[in-house]
């Protein structure tokens, strides 16, 4: 297996408990074998018999190397746009009547529905093309737009097949996440219950079909209960996936204690999550993943607890939620900006939001650092510093991916 050297490079390991901020090796060596990660460390100390084995040498060119990016919370194969929606809100519509009106998560659901495969992956390519722009490699994709089999089926097949389309591969990695348990279809209105048998019905025929990476839910008043969230979680752990929850948006609904309960893998939003949530999720390991773009979009005033976050040890992530309706963005380096801006994040905690503790975000343990015997995912960027990357507002100075262990 082939060898390849990186030198004239700064590398941000981001591995934890570094005796430096972001785990940085100023003058540093990273080599790989095949799609693995070899040896990183000062370039002085790159043992000569290791170097002699390498097959191709680059010059970085004074580069800062960082893991690949993780997206670990998107929305992103969907029908239509809602544009029209946040046009009626900024003209004085309440979302009332922006739902009787027809819109809300039921417009997204019929463009989803009416929408061939085709049609849903040329809208939902240009979204993962600008997220690899960015140096993104590893991209959670969650269906909860079709909330009938057949659509769900449809969106998860599309989310499976975009690193491989048509226009060819993109140095992306997609896990994807059953989220049938979104919100209520119309032909189930006022009827969660029965439209949940339905939900329980899909999830074991679609893993079965090898489609689903974990099972996502969204717990909140205008949604599903704990109860019925607990439904879907329970029948998760016997077919062996891993769950994860939308938790704690709009009020304190005990989503972050219930994800707990069920070792997920994280609960996401989070702006209302209380000590006691806190408490389960640091105990279960449970990672806390924030969406600054949905904070932002939909003005929100209420901060999620990051100092309680902190204080509780709870590994902090940040992603896009790209959906149509509360964060149409495909800027994974935006949300580091808003981490930062928004939430009070260290720009060392948001790049650590978007490498290591999105990948345990996903259950990944393979990336999100760079150590011997990770996978070769990385990003050589034009700047001097980490920081840069959080600092600039609409900047995108990505040089080059390597994904796998081979450049892009």
């Amino acid at each position: 297996m082939s060898h390849q050297l990186w030198t004239g490079c700064n590398v941000a390991t981001m591995a934890p408990n570094a005796p430096t901020p972001y785990g940085l090796i100023e003058d540093a060596a990273l080599v790989t074998e095949g799609a693995r990660i070899a040896w990183v460390g000062p370039r002085a100390s790159l043992p000569p018999a290791l170097a002699s084995q390498c097959t191709a040498q680059h010059d970085a060119a004074g580069a800062l190397i960082t893991p690949g990016l993780i997206d670990c919370h998107t929305h992103l194969v969907y029908g239509g746009h809602r544009a029209n929606e946040f046009e009626l809100r900024l003209n004085g519509a309440s979302y009332e009547d922006v739902a009787r009106a027809g819109g809300g998560i039921a417009s997204t659901v019929k463009a989803t529905r009416a929408a061939s495969a085709e049609e849903l992956r040329a809208q939902s390519l240009p979204r993962l093309q600008a997220l690899a722009a960015e140096g993104v490699t590893t991209v959670e994709i969650k269906s909860g737009y079709g909330l009938a089999l057949e659509h769900e089926r449809k969106a998860l097949q599309v989310a499976r097949g975009l690193a491989n389309s048509t226009s060819g591969c993109l140095p992306v990695d997609v896990r994807t996440t059953f989220l049938g348990a979104h919100a209520v279809p119309p032909e189930f209105a006022g009827r969660p219950d029965d439209y949940l048998d339905e939900v329980l019905a899909m999830l074991p025929a679609l893993y079965a079909e090898g489609l689903v990476d974990a099972v996502d839910a969204f717990c909140e008043r205008i949604a599903f209960s704990t109860a019925q969230t607990q439904r879907v979680f329970e029948l998760a752990q016997t077919l062996g996936l891993p769950v994860k929850l939308h938790a704690e948006q709009l009020s304190d609904s005990g989503g972050a204690a219930l994800a707990a309960r069920f070792k997920a893998l994280s609960a996401d939003h989070l702006e209302w999550l209380s000590e006691e949530g806190a408490s389960a999720m640091a105990a279960s390991g449970t990672v806390a993943v924030l969406l600054p773009g949905a904070f932002y979009f939909l003005r929100e005033t209420k901060l999620p607890p990051i100092q309680l976050l902190r204080n509780k040890h709870v590994p902090i992530a940040l992603a896009t939620d790209c959906n149509p309706g509360s964060s149409p963005c495909t800027s994974l380096l935006l949300m580091l900006n808003m981490g930062c801006t928004l939430f009070r994040l260290t720009p060392e905690e948001a790049l650590a939001g978007v490498t290591r503790h999105a990948a345990r975000a996903l259950g990944l343990p393979d990336r999100g650092t760079l150590a011997p015997g990770q996978r070769a995912d990385f990003v050589l960027w034009g700047v001097d510093h980490p920081a840069q990357l959080s600092y600039a507002i609409g900047a995108n100075p990505r040089r080059q991916t390597i994904f796998k262990g081979c450049p892009v």
